[in-house]
């Protein structure tokens, strides 16, 4: 997933971590846009058609496809052509740090067409899907729900900064996450606490490069087809599941500080917003979670974006 993986389990029997690795590389193996034979890819080469799916992938394109509708089109799933067109065509790590191509920029199409069934999609013509936005997160979250049931007291998953926690942790003082400070690295922001829930940071200041002259990220804003410009470099949300956290990450940061803040306070969650000079703003019940707040040092898990 373009990203590395610490997980842990509290206790439970022996086997626990092999499968967490046999699980992430299964979803890798569906949801890669980078991979010909995945489900994503199969999909985005037969639009207009039904294709057959798992019923874990159908169940994460339903997400996105609700995700989409719940932030007003902020998070959408169809900015796989933007995403080209910007120059991200190949997994970051391989990606060049300039890209010559040129290409012109337009409003993503959206999920309104998109139909899904219990085990099959079908993409309207001119659509494909990227699940970048919301693949870690989902796997994260379907990850720490497996390892529990399969006899884990307590589970950790953190996937490029997308981090779900549940059951016992392994202190007294529950699940501690810190939050990073994007925009001067080595520092963190925050340190939050949690019996149960998640922490996910998106930013547009990792996962750049140049193209056409220009600095680009990955954060397509839909409603221009481009990277976002948005004045707010990165947005840490506290949430119940990873994957929303990302979804509400990731509009906040597009929608930029007003309408992010709104967004993220409709939904009832717990965010920081820090601006491109650095300027963290909090919103929502943070004070709940946080054990010690902005500019206290420290080391922190890097998101992946």
């Amino acid at each position: 997933m373009g990203s590395t993986a610490h997980v842990i389990a509290v206790a439970g029997p022996p086997g626990l971590l092999r499968h967490a690795r046999l699980r992430l590389a299964e979803w890798e193996g569906r949801w890669s846009r980078f991979r010909p034979d995945s489900e994503i890819s199969h999909l985005n080469t037969s639009a207009g058609r039904w294709v057959r799916l798992t019923p874990v992938t159908v169940a994460i394109l339903r997400r996105a496809v609700e995700a989409w509708e719940l932030t007003g089109g902020l998070y959408d799933p169809t900015v796989l052509p933007a995403l080209e067109n910007a120059g991200y065509t190949h997994s970051f790590e391989t990606l060049p740090a300039t890209v010559d191509s040129r290409a012109p920029t337009t409003a993503t199409p959206g999920c309104a067409g998109i139909d899904l069934a219990r085990r099959r999609a079908r993409l309207p013509l001119g659509v494909r899907i990227d699940l970048g936005g919301i693949g870690k997160g989902y796997a994260a979250d379907l990850l720490a729900e497996e390892l529990l049931t399969r006899g884990a007291a307590g589970a950790c998953v953190n996937l490029g900064g997308d981090v779900r926690v549940a059951g016992t942790p392994p202190s007294s003082g529950g699940w501690v996450v810190a939050v990073s400070d994007e925009t001067r690295p080595g520092r963190d922001l925050a340190s939050v606490s949690l019996t149960s829930g998640a922490v996910a940071t998106s930013t547009s200041l990792r996962r750049r490069w140049h193209h056409g002259g220009t600095k680009r990220h990955h954060l397509i804003d839909p409603r221009t087809g481009a990277s976002a410009t948005s004045a707010v470099a990165a947005v840490t949300v506290v949430a119940a599941h990873a994957h929303w956290a990302e979804i509400l990450a990731k509009a906040a940061l597009i929608a930029d500080l007003e309408h992010g803040s709104a967004i993220l306070e409709t939904h009832g969650v717990a965010a920081i917003l820090t601006m491109q000079d650095g300027t963290a703003h909090r919103v929502g019940p943070l004070e709940r979670f946080a054990q010690w707040t902005p500019r206290s040092g420290g080391t922190s898990p890097a998101p992946a974006g």
